[in-house]
């Protein structure tokens, strides 16, 4: 790959990936819009690795909390941090479940060259996204959480494999809308997603290795560089989000969606990835 399509897939991934407006769905149109070559589903999955790795980081703490929770809970010693690893592990099943299903139909490969999804996804579940942000009640927080919220936004999550509708923004408009205040709502979808996105990284990795993919010296530059994006990403959404709403993220998809329809349906050759 190009040094400036290395750097472009980096910044769009690190940035996309934990602000509500889909990365996948970016990732996506990154080769439709610029003429590039379709950087492949192994890059895909290299860059979420990087940014995989960047919430491990950051979440360390928690992250650590949560393993000896586990073996805490495997004791027979019940707590806080290990009841919550259990309602992560809960709320992930859904995403395996369609993960697996979406994958033996073929579905992810038919929607790469389908951008028109992307466009109406963002503007769909922008909208959402403002209506649960701004009309969710803030009662709830994570130690709050219980095993029919968890699964709730586990089965949000799982929706986000289609392109456009943002893991981290259908998890925390799911959230919002079951009443848990944003800090709160953004910590979980970051944390829910970690298993998420480890299992199908890897899942997708074997499957390419499998079939004679290497991976180049531009896939690791490339995720070593979403991996600084996405740590400085998270590190500045987790401070915006205690002072500020979820409509600028909103305003964005909706509008990024409209102008995608605009092309579309103008006759520009969006329909398919080179």
């Amino acid at each position: 790959m190009l040094i400036l399509q290395i750097v472009v897939l980096a910044l769009i991934q690190g940035i996309t990936e934990f602000l509500p407006i889909s990365s996948s769905g970016h990732l996506l149109l990154v080769p439709v819009l610029t003429g590039w070559p379709d950087q492949g589903v192994l890059t895909d999955v290299m860059v979420h690795m990087g940014s995989f790795l960047a919430v491990i980081v950051y979440f360390w703490k928690d992250c650590v909390k949560l393993l000896m929770g586990l073996i805490d809970m495997a004791r027979g010693q019940k707590n806080a941090w290990g009841r919550l690893a259990l309602l992560i592990i809960l709320g992930t099943i859904p995403a395996v479940v369609l993960g697996v299903i979406l994958d033996k139909l073929g579905f992810m490969d038919l929607v790469r060259q389908m951008p028109i999804i992307v466009a109406w996804n963002a503007i769909i579940f922008g909208i959402l996204l403002y209506v649960c942000d701004r009309f969710g009640m803030i009662q709830r927080r994570m130690a709050d959480m219980t095993a029919m919220p968890a699964l709730i936004i586990g089965m949000a999550q799982a929706v986000a494999l289609i392109p456009g509708v943002s893991r981290s923004g259908i998890s925390m408009t799911a959230a919002r809308a079951l009443g848990f205040e944003r800090p709160d709502s953004a910590r979980f979808a970051f944390l829910l997603g970690i298993p998420a996105i480890a299992g199908a990284g890897v899942l997708k990795l074997g499957e390419a290795l499998h079939t004679g993919a290497t991976i180049s010296t531009s896939m690791i530059l490339t995720a070593v560089l979403t991996f600084f994006v996405a740590l400085g990403t998270i590190t500045v959404l987790m401070k915006l989000i205690r002072h500020m709403s979820l409509l600028p993220f909103a305003i964005y998809r909706v509008g990024l969606g409209v102008i995608l329809l605009a092309l579309i349906y103008s006759g520009m050759p969006l329909g398919a990835v080179n």
